[in-house]
């Protein structure tokens, strides 16, 4: 096989290591291959809340321009990142198997504080469903925009005064850094399609889509998929508190989504199980229960809010 396939990644440790997976999985096939690391936005500007930036695609901008630029072949996003409606002539080359779906605190000293509702506790994330969820279980909490990649955001906890922040478990866990001072965080929701990774490529490019069909894992498509397409009927982006997961077990799909006020004061919630035959509009039908229920009122007042 002649061609390289160029594997188009943001610079990060993280990103980094899933562009590894591809590149291996690629490999593996007797596939030739070079990283090809890219600058985003996201990773420049780490003063800014995300939520006033713009943030639909701000981590996968840079590289989708490179790739319709023909700069690389293939792109490698965390699929939580990539914003549902995907540019004009880039298409899903594969989604690999799934990695863990919660989040996690890293606390500082003790968890104590969980346990003690006069506590003012001071918890860091840039993540506005992460903010609600937690309001909504601590609400006397103070919430405090925590930005960077994994290690940035580690060290930053260590320097500021601060009792905790909420991380992703996958992205610890993938390159090893999740430190002992951490749990957990089961009741928290995640986002739509946490902990997976997505393989994009030209839609035109057929030598590619072949060659990432080998590794796309279609328990985690079809998972992933609901959870976007509940997101994607809500008309939510970074900016709004949408939780969602899926889930095959027994031939059903089960599946929790969930829309939260920013203040985590007001929220709507719905679970479902179909068998899989049944699962195709899952994501959508599940997104109208939540919108008839009142949820609609929600992303209207935080669309006009912006």
């Amino acid at each position: 096989m002649d061609k390289v396939i160029r594997i188009g990644t943001r610079e990060s440790q993280l990103a980094l290591w899933q562009a590894n997976q591809v590149n291996d999985l690629l490999t593996a096939q007797g596939y030739r291959t070079e990283l090809v690391p890219i600058k985003s936005e996201g990773d420049i500007d780490l003063v800014t809340p995300l939520y006033e930036i713009g943030v639909q695609g701000i981590f996968t901008k840079s590289l989708d321009l490179a790739l319709l630029n023909n700069r690389i072949d293939i792109a490698v996003h965390s699929f939580k990142d990539v914003p549902t409606q995907l540019p004009k002539q880039i298409i899903h080359a594969a989604i690999l198997q799934r990695g863990p779906v919660k989040d996690l605190l890293v606390y500082k000293n003790d968890t104590n504080f969980l346990s003690q509702p006069d506590y003012i506790a001071n918890i860091a994330t840039s993540s506005v469903r992460r903010k609600a969820q937690w309001l909504r279980k601590y609400p006397q909490h103070q919430l405090h925009n925590l930005r960077g990649n994994v290690n940035t955001r580690l060290r930053k906890l260590a320097e500021e005064n601060w009792d905790g922040a909420i991380f992703a478990v996958a992205g610890l866990e993938r390159i090893n850094v999740r430190p002992a001072n951490s749990i957990d965080l089961d009741w928290m929701l995640p986002a739509p399609a946490q902990g997976a990774v997505v393989a994009v490529c030209r839609e035109d490019d057929q030598f590619c889509l072949d060659a990432c069909a080998a590794f796309n894992h279609a328990d985690t498509a079809l998972a992933t998929h609901i959870e976007r397409e509940f997101l994607r009927t809500l008309m939510g982006g970074c900016t709004t508190p949408i939780s969602a997961y899926a889930y095959i077990q027994n031939n059903h799909i089960h599946f929790s989504g969930e829309l939260c006020s920013l203040d985590g004061a007001r929220f709507f919630t719905v679970s479902r199980e179909v068998p899989l035959e049944q699962a195709q509009h899952l994501g959508q039908e599940a997104a109208e229960d939540i919108m008839a229920q009142g949820g609609a009122e929600i992303v209207a007042q935080i669309r006009n809010a912006k």
